[in-house]
């Protein structure tokens, strides 16, 4: 998705607009679909627009938002830890193991974690075996 700022040539009316791609802008722009909600011209061009970019200098975030953003890093982290402490690391061999384990009706010790795609995720799940998703915040002091 990406927004544009729109002038009306006609009224001088400026507005924003969303459109799925550049190229979509241009299609509906062709195709005279693109008109003021004001005066109903189609003499709509886009204007100038700075991106809107986060950055460490300039965060958009509220002072609340930015603490309760590092709480939330924090306890990710904490919850990393203690499952990198009690489970095993099977890697990308998630799915396999989680069935291996399902269906050999043995005790393990230890439980697993790893890495899985959606799709595998959805099977697993559909064939009744419980996994939980745990969002992992990667960084240099993790």
């Amino acid at each position: 998705m990406i927004k544009y700022k729109l002038i009306c040539k006609n009224c001088n009316l400026t507005f924003e607009s969303w459109f799925s791609s550049s190229k979509n802008y241009e299609k509906l722009k062709a195709k005279k679909l693109i008109n003021c909600y004001n005066c109903k011209s189609l003499k709509v061009e886009k204007t100038l627009m700075a991106p809107q970019l986060i950055s460490k200098k300039t965060n958009n975030l509220q002072k609340g938002d930015l603490k309760k953003l590092n709480e939330a890093h924090k306890t990710l982290k904490k919850y990393q830890k203690f499952i990198k402490n009690n489970f095993q690391y099977v890697g990308n061999n998630f799915a396999y193991k989680a069935r291996s384990i399902h269906y050999s009706n043995k005790n393990y010790e230890k439980g697993i974690y790893g890495r899985a795609t959606s799709n595998e995720i959805k099977e697993l799940k559909d064939e009744g075996i419980e996994t939980q998703i745990v969002p992992w915040v990667n960084d240099k002091n993790n």
